[in-house]
């Protein structure tokens, strides 16, 4: 099925209101002109304001948690959805990326490389589904529903924010929609026709997509 989309006309934040230091998102003053990056939405007043992007289910949410899995016992964290340069991709871990520098008797240190070493063609890579949700690909696997899309998704670099958006299908960026779980909303992209949890696209709620730039080393295995 493919959609025949019309924009959403959903209110993005125009400005961040003030919050606390440790729910505030720093602003780089020197950043790589096309980082790997987490996302952080930004809607004043709301639910979703500072919520952080988790990749679950292959779909990807405001709250809750990311979902990962790392058939070894030296993995990463796996608790951070982190967006490959262009947001196109998710970084992954692979098994390349894993050294043993010192072995002491039983114990042995593993040291994982920098995230640049990490960052693999041909990852999970991220799409827009045929109901408009933002969702990722298995490992391993290219396959997408057929209606979907990788077109319209960016990186757009700014000041004082960075911002991840959609543009294709007509749409302005992301909204976020309720879901069952009332700590997680579901993304999906702007667009009025989208399929939603709760089969009412008018208690969805736009959102600017705040991309931070990652510095840390390899975030998660795989995401599941």
């Amino acid at each position: 099925m493919k959609l025949t989309v019309a924009s959403l006309a959903l209110p993005l934040l125009a400005s961040a209101a003030p919050a606390p230091a440790s729910s505030a998102p720093a602003a780089a003053s020197s950043a790589p002109a096309n980082p790997p990056f987490t996302v952080m939405a930004a809607r004043s007043g709301s639910p979703i304001h500072y919520q952080k992007l988790n990749a679950a289910g292959e779909k990807f949410y405001l709250g809750g948690k990311t979902s990962s899995y790392c058939p070894n016992e030296n993995c990463p964290p796996g608790n951070q959805t982190v967006f490959a340069p262009g947001g196109k991709s998710l970084v992954r871990f692979t098994a390349a990326t894993v050294h043993s520098t010192k072995t002491r008797g039983k114990n042995r240190t593993v040291t994982l490389t920098t995230l640049q070493d990490v960052v693999v063609p041909g990852g999970q890579q991220v799409y827009i589904d045929n109901t408009g949700a933002l969702s990722f690909t298995q490992a391993h696997s290219a396959a997408m529903p057929p209606g979907s899309t990788v077109d319209g998704l960016s990186y757009v670099p700014g000041k004082p924010w960075n911002h991840y958006t959609f543009n294709g299908w007509g749409a302005n960026g992301f909204m976020a929609c309720p879901t069952d779980d009332q700590n997680r909303w579901q993304v999906f992209a702007a667009i009025k026709n989208a399929t939603v949890p709760k089969q009412d696209v008018s208690k969805c709620l736009g959102f600017s997509a705040m991309a931070l730039t990652y510095t840390g080393e390899a975030a998660a295995w795989q995401y599941a």
